[in-house]
């Protein structure tokens, strides 16, 4: 029925994986809007028949189809909609009264499932009971239980995750409530198919009592003379007419027009006494008159959609009543048809409404897919983002569920997409992390292999060599990626202790060799110092003293080996700041002797210059081709030991020496180039 559709807008049954949504029989729970626009008087004394509502379609059997199991733990469970079709609109010629199939009754207050226990008891009572569920309340059963399903299997998860588990690993455990639920599910599937059948056949069974019943009243009408004395008759039919209830839809229009011709032919021919007739007429009026008044009261009706089958009711009953008095009719019908339009309009809004409610949750919904998609395309460089990720696409899950349904021809669709969007992302975010442990196990084995290379040396007397294959195994220790922490742990305090036997254990034998080099870290600091006087004093003989003086500094031993880098530094600092200043004054000289030169140059003639030009442009170009090749071996270089940062040194300063000779060269140029333009200058004066 319309409510128990309405009702689902708010609870439906979670779509699980592989599962089938309920079709909706909107088309016959949503009764056709009752909005009369004029009425057809009957002429004479015949029965007035207010213009009533269009008949609903029959309600087609049951589908009720259990969920599947839930799929992946991250996606989120979208309720299935069951949702009303758009009301019929209102009908303006008389035509067939809706057939109820049985009197709305009044609403009861709808009970409060806790438990999933207490909702299996509700199941098994109905699914082995008397009388038949209706559909609301099994819609309801079912929405209730497979929200606290999906909940207790979400906690169940989160439990399980908080408490250290791999979610990759987790397995849904059976659950003996949800089969016991199914199973009674099916029983209550079968009880509601047998009694659609059984509706539809005392529909036909019904069909035929109405068509005998024509069959009496069009005899009636056939025999005028005898009107009068067969009204008690006519009346009885009448009452048997309205006991009979639904019959089938598509021959309910012409069957009412039909019942409606010969009432209306017999009120014609009928002679009743005026007393009896006048009898009647306020009998009906009264009648008549309490049903608008309950119309009336409907308006005060918080439900819409009970106010709604309340009146559908009333109608009936309106149609069933005598006719009244014939300057009465147009006023009463009018009271009746006026309070009918209030309850009309009023669920008509309700549609609206639901409508406008349900364009603004895809508007909501489709934002919400935008930004799970954009989520879903951002780069995830490790663990972090992933993690990261999966936390802003789960709080995106958890808004989606605070939203209702959207349009039902889009409400499935925009479900596909987002559920899509989570199922890419979290089949990649599976991938990435089956990937990482498989990489975490090569890796593992791979440090394995380097503790037992380290355990087999650890007691090695080879210091020298055992030492360097050790340091090579470190190096290699730090090239091999992450493992699981605790089993990193492990691993890398074998290893570390392997090292440190072997080391302890050489320190221990090479004692005797520190005081030596003591010594030597002595006597090159006094070296360094020199060089600093030296360059402080910078006498003629300045590079030959640099020069004696490093030939003792390579010529001292090993020093201690945790001082080597810092003395070693000092004395390249000292150094190198010595060439530069050497360098500075050699090239100032030799470009002043350059220039005293070019003046013998000069007297040769211009052709002397121009070779000379010539010469040092070869040179310049020389040079710069050194540099570049040089500077291209630097880039092919790799800084892997202390040895190998030193040839790079050393390397970088050729560069600078000839860098400096290129200024050199370049400065040679400019005093050529102003040469030549002082005897051009002589040669325009004579």
């Amino acid at each position: 029925m319309m409510d128990s559709q309405d009702k689902a807008q708010t609870q439906g049954a979670p779509i699980e994986e592989n599962s089938v949504v309920e079709p909706s029989n909107a088309v016959a729970d949503a009764p056709a809007v009752e909005e009369v626009e004029k009425v057809e008087n009957v002429e004479a004394s015949a029965a007035e028949t207010p213009a009533p509502e269009a008949a609903p379609a029959e309600e087609k059997a049951p589908e009720e189809v259990a969920p599947a199991e839930e799929a992946a733990p991250a996606v989120p469970e979208e309720p299935a909609p069951a949702e009303p079709e758009e009301p019929a609109p209102a009908v303006a010629e008389e035509a067939a009264p809706a057939e109820p199939e049985e009197a709305a009754p009044a609403e009861a207050p709808k009970k409060v499932y806790k438990t999933k226990k207490e909702v299996l008891e509700r199941v098994i009572e109905l699914a082995h009971g008397d009388e038949v569920p209706s559909k609301e309340e099994v819609d309801t059963l079912k929405t209730v239980f497979y929200k606290m399903h999906v909940a207790e299997r979400e906690a169940a998860l989160k439990e399980y995750i908080d408490g250290g588990g791999d979610p990759e690993a987790y397995q849904l455990l059976p659950d003996e409530d949800e089969e016991k639920f199914k199973a009674e599910m099916v029983l209550i599937k079968e009880m509601r198919s047998k009694q659609f059948k059984e509706q539809e056949k005392e529909k036909v069974e019904n069909l035929q009592k109405k068509l005998a019943i024509i069959e009496k009243l069009k005899t009636m009408v056939t025999s005028p003379e005898n009107a009068n004395r067969s009204y008690q008759e006519f009346k009885r039919l009448q009452t048997e007419w309205r006991e009979i209830k639904a019959v089938p839809a598509e021959k309910a229009n012409e069957l009412w027009k039909t019942y409606q011709h010969y009432v209306e032919q017999f009120y014609d021919q009928i002679r009743l006494n005026s007393e009896a007739r006048e009898y009647d007429f306020r009998k009906n009026l009264e009648i008549k008159t309490k049903l608008c008044e309950a119309a009336e009261k409907l308006a005060e009706e918080t439900d819409v959609i009970s106010a709604f089958h309340q009146l559908q009711e009333l109608h009936q009953q309106y149609r069933e009543a005598g006719p009244v008095a014939k300057d009465l009719r147009e006023e009463i019908w009018s009271r009746f048809k006026a309070a009918s339009t209030v309850i009309n309009k009023r669920h008509q809004k309700h549609f609206e409404d639901l409508r406008s409610r349900e364009e603004e949750n895809l508007a909501r919904k489709t934002e919400l897919c935008e930004r799970v998609e954009a989520i879903a395309k951002e780069e995830n460089k490790g663990a972090a983002d992933w993690e990261r990720h999966t936390r802003d696409i789960i709080a995106v899950q958890a808004e989606w569920k605070t939203i209702g349904f959207a349009p039902q021809k889009m409400n499935v669709k925009i479900f596909e997409r987002f559920r899509a969007a989570c199922d890419d992302f979290f089949g990649r975010k599976t991938q990435f992390f089956r990937d990482l442990k498989s990489r975490f196990a090569e890796n593992a084995e791979r440090k394995r292999a380097l503790v037992e290379q380290a355990k087999a040396l650890q007691d090695s007397t080879d210091w020298k060599a055992t030492a360097d294959k050790l340091t090579e195994l470190q190096r290699e220790w730090k090239t091999i990626g992450m493992v699981p922490k605790k089993l990193g742990d492990q691993l890398w305090n074998e290893f570390l202790g392997a090292c440190n036997k072997f080391f302890e254990a050489r320190n221990a034998a090479t004692a005797g060799t520190r005081g030596e080099e003591r010594e030597n870290l002595a006597k090159k600091r006094d070296v360094i110092a020199r060089l600093r006087k030296a360059a402080e004093e910078a006498g003629d003989d300045l590079q030959a003293t640099v020069q004696s003086l490093v030939d003792e500094f390579n010529s001292i031993g090993h020093v201690p080996y945790r001082d080597k880098d810092k003395i070693f530094k000092e004395y390249h600092e000292v150094l190198d700041q010595l060439y530069r200043d050497l360098n500075v004054s050699v090239t100032r000289r030799r470009l002043d002797n350059y220039k005293n030169n070019l003046r013998n140059v000069a007297e040769k003639g211009a052709g002397a210059l121009d070779n000379e030009r010539t010469r040092l442009m070869r040179r310049y170009d020389a040079l710069k081709q050194e540099i570049q090749t040089y500077e291209n071996n630097l880039g092919f270089l790799s800084v892997s030991s202390k040895k190998g940062s030193s040839l790079i040194d050393e390397m970088r300063r050729k560069v600078q020496k000839l860098k400096d000779d290129l200024d050199l060269v370049k400065a040679k140029i400019k005093a050529l180039d102003a040469e030549v333009d002082e005897e051009a200058e002589k040669e325009g004066d004579e």
